[in-house]
């Protein structure tokens, strides 16, 4: 397929503190220069977390020589770590320090593919801890799924719920720059976190999603469970945790509390409302999509509530899936979540729907930020206009800061759009592409919080994973990024197309 040359190289702006903040962290070792202890060893050290037991462990990174392929030490020089540091910070304060993206592949215009995989591997400290995990059963390379997906700075996040066994790290990192097809998975923050070397619950058991607020912090959903797809089992309780991307600590664990906790609960999808710059403010929405409410988290006073509604729950004449000819039944209940922009002197709406439902709901943030409206505000949540129609289940969805929702249909591989200052009608919702090998299950979507900013999908064939029906001989699993402005160009999406309009 013939391709522009603007879909070969996309240019990525990312927000100078966020760069600044994340290149000093990636580099933050050049000032180790005089340290005398080996770079390459795997000694054991004090894991670096403000929270829970300093009794916890962690192997310290190696330092790579890109010019050979054995762990090598290598000594920095004191003028170029310098040199580098004040680069950095003089693109940083001159708002020009960017991200160029090299894609894997541009089969899916507009989109281009950031990374693809048969299936995942991780940056083990070794070869042989690579060896010793697949042999113990800790690294089943046909176990891991990525699910969930979150970018900022020069960093890429993806989860790996702990559905089956052999799920060695629940979450990681890879670079955002590209450059490689499959590249492997660095765990986040580091080993000691996962299963491969923590099995209890001072780390991370099974995360499904997460999200970046304003502030530079990490909010990570972690299930608790384990097993969901052979014999489930509540390992841990249901938390989020708080790290600082500054410094890639944790920083607070909150759990959610035993009586918001339902019998086979699925906390599944996240979301961060904050408008002070300071996030003061900072409220948490969190759905249960197996029990259909949505729970939400005030930090100031580190409080949670349940709301329940009707409207979390899925609808039955939507709960019948066919996906490339195979034939599913799900009955998800709430699951996508999205925000309107921010605006002066308006409160934000927040937009939801089950994955089993063709249909948009909506409600006021002010009515979810009240714990007094839990049980008294059945009115508030209100039906938005017209189905997406039959076949028009949703995953996951997000809004652009120009008003623009996008979502994933999963049931037509494909990615649907909508311009929130227009009418919810079949007429107004737009599909900006569809590909029937490249986003087979396209199943989260994030928009960045650059200047100019990106959409980022996750496509994985899910239902074909739980089936046991992929073939690993072909690619699964991807990352596709594209602008936000490119992607709905052409479109009714696109906000520079005013409604009511002439055909």
């Amino acid at each position: 397929m013939t391709m522009s040359m603007s879909h070969q190289w996309f240019i990525q702006w990312s927000s100078t503190p966020s760069i600044f903040a994340d290149i000093n962290n990636r580099y933050q070792s050049i000032n180790n220069w005089h340290n005398t202890n080996p770079l390459w060893s795997w000694d054991v050290t004090l894991r670096n977390d403000d929270v829970g037991d300093k009794n916890n462990y962690r192997l310290s990174s190696p330092v790579y020589n890109n010019n050979v392929n054995f762990y090598k030490p290598v000594k920095s020089n004191s003028n170029e770590a310098s040199r580098a540091a004040g680069l950095a910070l003089w693109l940083a304060m001159l708002g020009s320090a960017r991200t160029q993206i090299v894609p894997a592949d541009v089969q899916t215009p507009p989109f281009s593919t950031l990374y693809k995989w048969k299936t995942v591997d991780f940056e083990f400290p070794s070869e042989k801890h690579r060896r010793q995990a697949i042999a113990s059963g800790k690294y089943v390379p046909e176990n891991v799924l990525p699910l969930g997906v979150e970018v900022w700075g020069s960093r890429v996040w993806v989860t790996f719920p702990n559905w089956r066994g052999g799920v060695p790290a629940t979450l990681g990192t890879v670079p955002r720059e590209g450059g490689q097809e499959s590249p492997l998975v660095t765990p986040y923050p580091d080993w000691s976190y996962h299963a491969a070397y923590n099995d209890d619950c001072t780390g991370m058991t099974s995360v499904f999603r997460l999200k970046v607020d304003t502030c530079g912090r990490l909010w990570v959903l972690d299930s608790g469970q384990i097993n969901s797809q052979d014999e489930l089992e509540q390992k841990c309780p249901p938390s989020v945790l708080v790290f600082d991307l500054n410094t890639d600590t944790l920083k607070r664990r909150y759990q959610i509390p035993s009586e918001y906790v339902l019998q086979d609960s699925l906390f599944s999808n996240i979301i961060i409302d904050v408008r002070a710059t300071d996030c003061s403010d900072l409220h948490l929405y969190i759905t249960d999509t197996w029990r259909f409410g949505l729970i939400v988290f005030r930090e100031s006073d580190e409080r949670f509530w349940r709301f329940s509604h009707q409207l979390f729950f899925p609808d039955p004449l939507a709960s019948n899936f066919t996906l490339h000819g195979y034939n599913y039944q799900w009955t998800d209940g709430i699951f996508g979540l999205s925000l309107s922009p921010i605006r002066d002197y308006e409160e934000r709406v927040l937009y939801f729907h089950s994955l089993s439902s063709y249909r948009e709901f909506y409600i006021n943030t002010k009515v979810l930020k009240d714990p007094a409206k839990v049980n008294n505000s059945s009115s508030e949540f209100h039906l938005l206009g017209e189905s997406r129609g039959l076949l028009g289940q949703a995953s996951g969805s997000a809004i652009d800061k120009k008003g623009v929702m996008f979502y994933g249909l999963v049931s037509q591989d494909s990615i649907g759009c909508w311009d929130t200052s227009k009418p919810h009608t079949k007429e107004m919702l737009g599909e900006i592409t569809k590909d029937s090998e490249t986003l087979i299950y396209p199943n989260d979507i994030k928009v960045d919080q650059d200047e100019q900013q990106g959409l980022w999908i996750v496509s994985n064939k899910l239902p074909l994973f739980q089936a046991r029906r992929l073939d690993y001989n072909e690619f699964n699993y991807r990352i596709l990024y594209v602008d936000t402005t490119e992607a709905v160009k052409g479109t009714i999406c696109d906000p520079n197309i005013h409604f009511p309009y002439i055909a």
